[in-house]
This record gives structure tokens, C-alpha cells and sequence, in this order.
């Protein structure tokens, strides 16, 4: 429920900073309906934006599980995490990888396609750096977490090509 309302509050914060930002380059309504692909596109891209982090959390239940025991861990040395958890993380993680290969940038976001492309590369190298870490007896996520960095950096950089504020995806899937 916690990542529906997540979602729900980005996609809400998108479509209006959307708005607000073709008001603060001149844009009026008239210009707006005669140029409907600008729209498509941010529609478009707000769809793509949103399968993107409902395919990820779709997978990654028990990576999240993990990641939020593995910091309670660090603030609480009592808490201990089982083996069976790193484990089910790792393939969550796994699961993800698979996941995020079958995405599809659509044909009409064919001008941010090289930029949605790389973020995805780099979503899946962050999932594929984490299930191989959890296999490790000491994991460290800190470099798959800068490579999922890199990630969003490149979609913002898509979502700014359609006039729209560069949002995280990590916001939405942890």
C-alpha cells in the first residue's frame, strides 16, 4: 500500500510540475491543442515512467525485506538477519534483472530512446551488482546503489527532454 500511495503522489507531482512547466514557457492552452505529441509525449512518458517502477516492484519484495532489516541491523545490533533472507534477496534481485529486460522503450519516445535505454542498462547492472553481492558473506550495496544513481540520472534526462521534472525512480520502488 505504501508503494501505491508512492506512486500515486509521483505520478501526481509529474503530471502537475508537467503542466506548471509548458505555463512557464509560454505555452497557452491554444498552443497546447495544436501540438498534441508534446502531450502524448509526456503521457507516453509518464506511462513508461510508471511500468518501469511497478515491473521493479512487482520482484523486489523481499530485496526491499532485506535492505530495510539490514538497516534496522545497523541501528539495533540485536537484530540479526538469516541466511534465507540474503539468500530470497539475491534472487529477488534476480528476479528484477529478468524483468527489467523484457522492458520496452516505446516507438514513440524514439528522440529519448538512447537516453531510456542506458537508464535501464544501468537499473539492470544496480540489480545485477546486488544479487551478486548478497551471494557474498560480507555484502556491500553502496555501488549498485550509485549505478541505480546513474539510472535515474539518464531518465531524468529523458524526462527533461519532454519539458517534465527529472524524478527518482528509487522513490518509487524502495
Amino acid at each position: 500500500m505504501k508503494k501505491f500511495l508512492v506512486l500515486l503522489a509521483m505520478l501526481l507531482m509529474i503530471s502537475g510540475l508537467a503542466a506548471c512547466s509548458s505555463k512557464e514557457n509560454g505555452e497557452t492552452n491554444a498552443e497546447k491543442a495544436s501540438s498534441p505529441e508534446k502531450t502524448d509525449l509526456k503521457k507516453e512518458m509518464v506511462k513508461f515512467y510508471t511500468e518501469l517502477g511497478n515491473t521493479i516492484n512487482a520482484k523486489d519484495v523481499d530485496l526491499n525485506r532485506y535492505e530495510a532489516d539490514v538497516a534496522k541491523a545497523t541501528e539495533d545490533p540485536t537484530v540479526t538477519i538469516k541466511p534465507e533472507e540474503k539468500t530470497k534477496a539475491s534472487e529477488s534481485a534476480t528476479a528484477v534483472v529478468d524483468a527489467l529486460k523484457k522492458v520496452q522503450v516505446p516507438a514513440v519516445l524514439k528522440d529519448q530512446k538512447t537516453d531510456l535505454e542506458a537508464a535501464l542498462k544501468d537499473y539492470i547492472a544496480s540489480y545485477q551488482m546486488k544479487a551478486d553481492e548478497l551471494k557474498k558473506d560480507s555484502p556491500s550495496l553502496d555501488e549498485a546503489n550509485a549505478t541505480f544513481k546513474q539510472g535515474d540520472e539518464k531518465l531524468g534526462k529523458a524526462l527533461e527532454s519532454v519539458k517534465m521534472l527529472p524524478a527518482s525512480l528509487d522513490a518509487q520502488v524502495n
